[in-house]
């Protein structure tokens, strides 16, 4: 049987045609009503479609949009509308998308593009297309989502189908998922936690549950709509686990909160541990969503104040490696090698020296090098330690500091400038950039709406620092003991 997620979301709509699919605030879709606009927005595509760019606003018509792609054969290339215009245009161009799916709102940022407006060509349409569907093949990239990259632009990481269906797998494995669930859509579209939540719960047979702008302004609008719609599972990252930590009670719907994209502290979760299962998770976006988790509930804080990133997912491999690729004894540090369905095929465009960290090995098989260290643990579990390089992670998002760098070298009145990332009194990551100014009277702000062209607000620096020079070593290199660091309070 062809493996790929639209046969799998065809198998599901046979099976759970009546069930709910997409809960929003003002409706509810079943599966077999969401199979339908899918339908619809797939036959507007012309016939040998590859790429198609979305640039929508989270509801129904974003998900059945991702999954018209799916079904004409094509990749989907997400980005958020709010994200800065050079961005967007820079990821659509390197995918070379034939097309990009939005809505009237968001014109004025796509110019130059083929536009295809999902607010106003499907309206009125009131039966579900012939049904138009590309031959399916497992190994064809079904999204590239774009990450921080060290050249100084955004590199975007290619995922197949098969892949995403390993992840499927791997997650119904361990969590099970099921009609009756109910997953919140909570995350941007460009990160993989997303993937997770939409594939993992529909392919699944759960709802998907996707909260208004106003739901989401804080934690309690957030619980509320969690509430009402009777949300089970939360993915996220760990900060929203310790926003809920403070909370006197969670709703009593939630049965599972998974935390993702960051290092989990133990003061995160201590206050949720007797309410409801919470797992740590582990994986790059280059090795599709998670390659470990760990299930917290009577688990063991390391020294460190850190939850263990667990056990390989079904499907996965896991090796502390030398430098030298041999594998190493438990205790001993090294980088976290995966193998196994969820590595990808790599970076699309001019990333040569990057690709590098996907290795091919004699059976054939892909091994992704992370460049993240870690050691084993006695009990068989993995201890996540930091980077091996200069990426961070920054409110859970992963971000090049090399990228943010190249960036302000760019802008008008900056001669020299470096940045280098730092940890507050909680452990969390920010950046301090140095600037040597070409102008006397360098004003922060023009400087960070520069930076704002291209860059997201959080791989922005927290503080600038207006220097004379940059220190160097003997070698010639940024004395970075010599740099004065500005210290920052934590929040949780």
């Amino acid at each position: 049987m062809t493996d790929t997620i639209y046969t799998l979301f065809e198998q599901t709509v046979a099976m759970h045609k009546n069930e709910t699919a997409i809960i929003e605030n003002n409706r509810t879709m079943t599966f077999e009503e969401l199979s339908d606009l899918v339908d619809i927005i797939a036959e507007s595509f012309p016939k040998g479609v590859k790429s198609i760019g979305i640039v929508m606003s989270h509801r129904a018509e974003m998900i059945a949009s991702i999954l018209g792609a799916l079904k004409c054969g094509a990749m989907y290339v997400p980005a958020e509308p709010a994200f800065p215009t050079g961005r967007i245009h820079y990821m659509m161009k390197e995918a070379n998308v034939d097309f990009i799916l939005t809505e009237k709102a968001y014109m004025n940022k796509l110019e130059g593009f083929e536009l295809h407006l999902t607010d106003c060509e499907i309206c009125g349409v009131k039966t579900p297309a012939s049904g138009r569907t590309t031959i399916q093949d497992p190994m064809k990239p079904a999204y590239v989502l774009y990450t921080s990259g060290t050249t100084g632009h955004p590199k975007g990481v290619c995922v197949t189908n098969q892949n995403v269906c390993h992840y499927i797998r791997a997650f119904a494995n361990e969590f099970h998922p099921a009609v009756g669930d109910v997953m919140l859509q909570y995350s941007v579209c460009s990160f993989d936690i997303f993937v997770e939540e939409v594939f993992a719960s529909l392919l699944n047979g759960a709802a998907l549950a996707i909260p208004a702008e106003e739901d989401k302004k804080n934690v309690n609008t957030l619980m509320a709509f969690v509430k009402k719609h009777h949300v089970t599972i939360i993915s996220g990252f760990p900060y929203l686990l310790a926003e809920m930590n403070h909370l006197r009670t969670i709703p009593a719907s939630l049965r599972l909160l998974i935390s993702g994209g960051d290092v989990l502290r133990g003061v995160y979760i201590e206050h949720l541990l007797d309410q409801v299962e919470v797992y740590n998770t582990y994986g790059p976006s280059e090795t599709t969503v998670c390659a470990s988790y760990y299930r917290c509930n009577g688990g063991t804080i390391l020294a460190d104040g850190t939850y263990p990133i667990g056990t390989p997912v079904k499907g996965t491999a896991i090796h502390i490696l030398d430098q030298d690729g041999n594998e190493l004894p438990a205790g001993e540090t090294g980088e976290i090698c995966i193998y196994g369905n969820g590595v990808s095929l790599g970076y699309i465009g001019e990333h040569d020296e990057e690709n590098k960290a996907f290795v091919t090995l004699q059976n054939g098989s892909l091994m992704y090098r992370s460049g993240d260290l870690g050691y084993l643990l006695p009990s068989g579990d993995i201890a996540f330690l930091h980077r091996k390089d200069t990426q961070i992670m920054i409110y859970g998002k992963r971000v090049e500091v090399s990228e943010v760098e190249s960036h302000l070298y760019q802008c008008r009145d900056v001669q020299q400038a470096i940045v280098r990332a730092f940890t507050d009194e909680n452990g969390l990551s920010y950046m301090t950039a140095y600037i040597v100014p070409s102008v006397d009277d360098v004003k922060v702000s023009a400087i960070r709406k520069e930076l704002a062209e291209n860059l997201t607000p959080f791989m922005i620096p927290e503080f600038i620092v207006k220097m004379q020079n940059i220190p160097l070593n003997t070698n010639g290199k940024p004395d970075t003991a010599k740099l004065p660091i500005v210290m920052k309070e934590g929040n949780f």
